[in-house]
């Protein structure tokens, strides 16, 4: 059931409907309900994995509990007994029990999500050894929708459990409803529990404002969904799918890409926040105008938000405060100086979420490829910075408008570049055809009537055009007044808020790119 097919917006409507008729004891009980019959609805073996994954997050998530709980009642009660020694002792032996724990629950899970994702990947390169004579066949595997959005999620929770930073969820019902919520199952975002928690299960009474905006939202992520993103495949499709079409078409190719993703996900991610918004449930943000940025760093403090936050607080942070990397980092400041010494951890720290970054998004070599290509971009950029700092100061370019508009179209070509590897999914050729953009200079593909071959007309061209106008226009609101183009609509009076309503609902109506059956095309992130 896509967020774009038709049967999807009748599911939305009932639940939405049933969700403000019911009574409010029943709306969180329903939203469980409902988001099992989601999944149910893409396969039923799906909840199988789900299931497991909940079961056994809430039953070791309650046994640190316990441990917490029952290490608190004997320090109590002996609190006049023990010594501090035995006191320390007592606590570390509690902490090994409660490490043990965590991580029998890390290994089952994410070893469920490693099989099921990347077990041919290994075998694929076992195979390779072997010149692709290998001793191995492809294993006919399952991969559930979604399952690195909720397995991290669930990781995510239970480790917030371990750290004491979260008491462990006595319901099993509402930990399940945590992890499965229909609306961010398909791409996110992966939600703290903290903060998700407080109004996921939380009465809501019908508000009219709260309803109106989180349906305007729904729209808006509809229209770059269906307007442009899903226009815009047939030419990525096109120009990937051909390698004659190399120079300045892979340049077109590489800008439409950027284009067509940043529609898909962002418009994914509206709908997700949307649909929860309007039943008073608050999603966090996943975006926050990431092609506004002036450099790789900060595109990725403003793009896909809650996976890099769940990298650095759950692979970043634990791996460079670990006793192997302090041992690293004392002996590196010894033996090779300060100035080596101290980034020995933020490197490797780094490397390790970059490269779990790539291995996330997808099992194979170009993901891989990708995610270190920009762990090399971001560490060099630092290794830079005094220099640009410099430069900037002696020609005066600090908060220079020109200047600003460079970096931040600097930083989309360069991402736009690296992310060419999740298009043409094989290395070599990747850097190969990124390279003919400065080796074949067949400019004149611009304006011959070459791009009109790629199954788009002119018309499409215009609706794109139009399209991505409109889109940057709100954006940039947004960033040069920090409001929601949908906070002024809605302080004027209300025929003028609904009037934009009915008139974006026209426009995707009329100028969406429908697919077979008249369902979009799948999601990107669905795949994860």
């Amino acid at each position: 059931m896509l967020f774009t097919s038709y049967s999807f917006i009748a599911f939305m409507a009932v639940v939405l409907l049933a969700y403000y008729l019911l009574p409010k004891k029943w709306q969180w009980p329903l939203l469980l309900v409902a988001s099992c019959f989601f999944y149910w609805c893409a396969n039923p073996m799906y909840l199988l994995f789900i299931g497991v994954t909940i079961v056994s997050t809430y039953g070791v998530s309650r046994l640190l509990e316990q441990v917490n709980d029952r290490q608190k009642a004997y320090l109590a009660e002996h609190k006049a007994t023990l010594s501090k020694e035995e006191k320390k002792a007592y606590k570390g032996k509690m902490k090994k029990k409660k490490w043990h724990l965590l991580l029998l629950c890390l290994i089952f899970n994410l070893g469920i999500l490693s099989v099921t994702k990347y077990t041919n990947f290994v075998i694929h390169n076992i195979n390779s050894f072997f010149a692709g004579n290998g001793p191995l066949s492809p294993a006919d595997m399952i991969v559930p929708m979604g399952i690195s959005f909720y397995t991290f999620q669930s990781m995510g929770y239970i480790i917030d459990v371990y750290r004491g930073k979260q008491a462990a969820q006595k319901n099993i019902f509402k930990l399940a409803l945590f992890v499965s919520f229909f609306p961010q199952l398909v791409q996110g975002p992966i939600s703290r529990y903290s903060d998700l928690s407080k109004t996921l299960y939380e009465p809501h009474s019908f508000d009219r404002k709260t309803v109106s905006y989180g349906l305007m939202r729904v729209l808006w992520g509809y229209f770059k969904k269906m307007v442009i993103a899903d226009r815009l495949i047939t030419g990525v499709t096109a120009l990937i799918g051909d390698t004659q079409y190399t120079g300045t078409y892979v340049f077109v190719a590489m800008l439409f890409y950027a284009f067509q993703l940043y529609c898909d996900f962002t418009g994914g991610i509206d709908i997700t926040i949307g649909l929860a918004q309007a039943m008073g449930i608050q999603v966090a943000e996943n975006f926050n105008l990431p092609y506004f940025s002036k450099n790789i760093k900060e595109y990725w403090n403003r793009w896909h938000i809650t996976m890099g936050s769940w990298f650095t607080d759950y692979i970043f942070y634990p791996i460079s405060v670990c006793k192997p990397m302090l041992k690293l980092s004392k002996w590196s400041r010894e033996h090779l100086g300060q100035a080596v010494g101290k980034r020995v951890t933020v490197y490797l720290s780094s490397f390790a979420v970059w490269l779990t970054t790539g291995i996330w998004h997808g099992a194979a070599w170009n993901f891989v490829v990708w995610g270190l290509m920009n762990w090399v971009v971001i560490m060099v950029s630092q290794e830079l910075e005094p220099l640009y700092e410099k430069f900037h100061s002696k020609l005066h370019l600090k908060g220079k408008a020109p200047y600003e508009v460079f970096q931040i179209i600097r930083t989309i070509l360069l991402m736009s570049a690296i992310r060419m590897f999740d298009c043409y999914r094989d290395v070599p050729l990747t850097f190969k055809m990124v390279g003919s953009m400065f080796t074949r200079f067949n400019v004149h593909v611009l304006w011959d009537g070459s791009l009109l071959k790629l199954g788009l007309s002119g018309a499409d061209y215009l609706v794109l055009g139009v399209g991505l106008v409109i889109v940057l226009g709100v954006s940039l609101f947004k960033y040069r007044t920090d409001r929601h183009v949908r906070d002024v609509l809605y302080s004027k009076p209300s025929p003028v808020f609904y009037g934009v309503m009915g008139l974006l609902f026209l426009i995707i109506l009329i100028f969406g790119a429908y697919g077979i059956g008249f369902d979009a095309s799948q999601f990107i992130y669905n795949q994860f």
